[in-house]
């Protein structure tokens, strides 16, 4: 079975036409520090494996506990996709904007913001640099600069199909609404993000908001998180433009029903993730910048629900459904604390 499943990524990356993709859908394993740091020699022979023989060569082998959660998890991705998309439109290589290549180490990540994708870009520049440099000292604007990292988009679809046949594809999802809340924080409520603001929460103010100050119609600084969510489920927000990349869904992001993943991380197991993907690379010199302890994640969980503690239930309804691919996709519950009923 587990060789079939192999053999079908090389025949639906083959579909690829001149200007179509038609695609499937994958992800893989968890290994403990020890069995990462074992990955992380990748020598056999003297010749080095590339990541995705080192995970094939993983999932032929004998069954380890945490790896069998991880292809629970790719087993649960594929029921997802088969069970709740029905006709969907072929993707175009514009589509795959979002998934990165690094030609050095066989890899294809596919960023989604506030999921550790700053820290990801700092990963791959660093495994691309010529000199040894610590991802934690590469800046934030340098990571996000435009086209110091190629994308997918950027290649003809000969070239895509020959990357898709060969490299290991990544990518790292988060509990939807906590995602969504970080986005609101992260460009809504802080004076770095005042740009932002001009852009996206001038039009929110203007659009939503009854009778506003002019300073608010001026910066858009003091966007209230009922305020976004009404703009979110507004329909003249897609008819206008495509979501902004902080909030649109992860599943139209990167297409996990029609690319294959072979490793799906979570932002909530990050650090043992990180450390799987990187030992898949091999890559042993390298570590994934410190990711935030387990205190915060619980943090982030309150932020969200004290967040949605005052949006009525019609709204959380509403929200759930546009959000619900992402839960049913990747496996998320539904928060305890929506009025959903």
């Amino acid at each position: 079975m587990r060789g079939r499943c192999w053999q079908w990524r090389v025949l639906v990356a083959s579909c690829l036409g001149a200007a179509l993709l038609l695609l499937g859908a994958a992800t893989l394993a968890l290994l403990p520090e020890s069995e990462n740091r074992a990955l992380g020699s990748g020598w056999l022979g003297g010749k080095r494996r590339n990541a995705l023989q080192m995970l094939y060569d993983l999932d032929q082998g004998p069954s380890l506990a945490l790896a069998e959660v991880h292809r629970q998890r790719r087993n649960l991705l594929r029921h997802a996709c088969s069970h709740h998309t029905r006709r969907q439109r072929l993707l175009q290589p514009e589509d795959l904007r979002h998934v990165l290549v690094d030609d050095a180490h066989g890899l294809l990540y596919c960023y989604i913001p506030k999921v550790a994708c700053t820290n990801w870009k700092r990963v791959l520049l660093a495994m691309s640099s010529p000199t040894s440099r610590d991802p934690q000292a590469i800046p934030a604007h340098e990571a996000h600069a435009p086209g110091l990292l190629p994308s997918l988009a950027d290649f003809s679809p000969t070239e895509i199909n020959r990357r898709l046949r060969a490299y290991l594809a990544f990518l790292f999802v988060r509990e939807p609404f906590e995602r969504l809340a970080s986005a609101y924080r992260n460009k809504f409520t802080r004076p770095y993000s005042a740009a932002f603001q001009r852009h996206y929460g001038t039009r929110i103010v203007r659009r939503l908001r009854p009778h506003p100050h002019p300073d608010a119609l001026a910066r858009g600084h003091d966007v209230r998180f009922s305020e976004f969510l009404a703009y979110l489920l507004d329909p003249r927000t897609r008819r206008n433009e495509p979501f902004n990349e902080h909030w649109e869904r992860a599943h139209a992001l990167c297409h996990p029903c029609r690319l294959r993943y072979d490793v799906v991380g979570k932002f909530e197991t990050l650090e043992e993730d990180a450390a799987f993907v990187l030992g898949l690379v091999g890559a042993p010199g390298l570590h994934f910048p410190t990711p935030p302890p387990r205190t915060k994640a619980a943090t982030t969980h309150n932020q969200a629900m004290r967040l949605f503690q005052d949006i009525s239930p019609f709204y959380q309804r509403r929200l759930f459904d546009l959000y619900k691919m992402d839960f049913l996709l990747f496996n998320y519950s539904t928060p305890s604390y929506l009025r959903l009923y």
